[in-house]
């Protein structure tokens, strides 16, 4: 196992992270906990020593299964991470009564790594209004957390305000060489780097879709590589060549995952491929591309939208819904996302859309974008689009 060290407080975290995210479960879509078990240890005993859950996962299960499955020692060797559920924060004393909770679930007096959840611009902006720094340095100061960061999802302009206005420690992002340009993107991880804090990567393999139901252009580009590697190992390898992570999480739920990931991570250097491997991983991208229904890259210039309607995260789930071929899963995510469930923003659904044609003036890429979000509601929205809105608002608004 390799290890990197975190700027601010030196701790040497394992490369590899274990996310409890997508843990295996049973038929009734249960933890399998014996087994979930079994494969936390088993890579806590082989190097890794962070270990990342949050509120919501597994239906609000995971934290309590990680509490147990840290027993027996466990939870002395790790560095343990969770994460606050922004968007349920009504007012300040919500966060101190999540936290606690938190505590309770997970059979600890202290979270190493704790991070808010989820922040898009607006959510930031009303955390900060209710006091959401006084709510850190306090539990910073009291021993519940030893180290603050933030997790996000929002657009670039909005990642380095929040790096900027608060002293983190920490702070988690999606990445993957398909999402360089998209939300925090490289500029995110080189800002956050520059300002001295650790960086933890999630979605390094977009959710498995990288890995999992690959069209066969992209199996066939792979092949050309002198060195064969899996998929995973490609895409893990790309996102820890990069000198600036700190940790890149891994959803693994089947053995075959942990001991690939494992292995990888005793060999993956920054800097370590050849600009040979990096051509290849991007004619990878430029093919994914080529695949995908529409060629936004998340720049968002074409926002704000007079309707309302979130532009690029409507075309980041209808691409998905092509490149993972996962129509359920997909479809509940564009539910919650653009219904305002997991945020407190408005509603921003493709249907939203008036025609005004102000995108098109604004758009680098010249996508037709009101012809294209007429497929995304074709497409992901439905008759049943208010069922998945109403499930969503209920996994996401649970109150402690």
């Amino acid at each position: 196992m390799l290890y990197r060290k975190m700027p601010k407080n030196g701790d040497e975290l394992s490369i590899l992270g274990f996310g409890c995210m997508r843990l295996p479960v049973k038929e009734d879509g249960s933890i399998d906990e014996e087994r979930a078990t079994r494969q936390v240890r088993y890579a806590i005993d082989q190097g890794v020593n962070y270990v990342d859950t949050a509120w919501p996962y597994h239906m609000e299960e995971s934290e309590p299964f990680l509490g147990r499955a840290l027993a027996d020692g466990y939870r002395e060797k790790v560095k343990l991470a969770t994460k606050l559920p922004s968007w349920l924060i009504e007012r300040r004393e919500d966060m101190d009564k999540f936290l606690n909770a938190q505590l309770e679930k997970l059979k600890t007096d202290h979270i190493d790594y704790y991070l808010i959840h989820a922040l898009v611009g607006d959510l930031w902006d009303n955390l900060e209004k209710l006091g959401v720094a006084d709510f850190l340095d306090k539990a910073k100061a009291d021993g519940r957390i030893r180290n603050a960061g933030f997790s996000f999802h929002g657009s670039g302009e909005d990642f380095n305000r929040v790096v900027d206005a608060y002293d983190w420690d920490f702070c988690q992002i999606q990445y993957n060489f398909l999402d360089e340009k998209n939300q925090a993107g490289t500029p995110g991880l080189k800002y956050a780097a520059s300002k001295g804090l650790g960086v933890i990567i999630m979605e390094p393999l977009r959710g498995g879709n990288l890995t999992k139901t690959m069209p066969q252009a992209v199996k066939d580009i792979w092949e050309e590589a002198p060195i064969k590697r899996s998929p995973a190992e490609w895409a893990l390898r790309w996102v820890w060549n990069h000198p600036e992570v700190t940790v890149v999480l891994s959803g693994m739920n089947e053995e075959a995952h942990v001991e690939e990931n494992l292995k990888v991570a005793g060999e993956a250097y920054p800097n370590s491929l050849t600009e040979t491997e990096l051509q290849l991983v991007k004619k990878v991208e430029r093919k994914y591309r080529e695949l995908m229904k529409v060629g936004c890259t998340g720049c968002r210039y074409c926002m704000p939208c007079p309707a309302g309607v979130n532009i690029p995260l409507c075309f980041e789930l209808y691409n998905n819904l092509y490149l993972s071929g996962n129509a359920d899963e997909t479809k509940f995510l564009y539910a919650a996302q653009l219904s305002g469930a997991i945020s407190v923003g408005e509603t921003g659904f493709a249907s939203q859309c008036v025609q005004c044609g102000q995108c098109l003036e604004k758009c680098p890429q010249h996508i037709e974008i009101p012809k294209m979000l007429e497929s995304v509601v074709e497409e992901l929205e439905g008759s049943d689009l208010e069922e998945r809105v109403a499930m969503a608002r209920q996994l996401f608004k649970k109150q402690a």
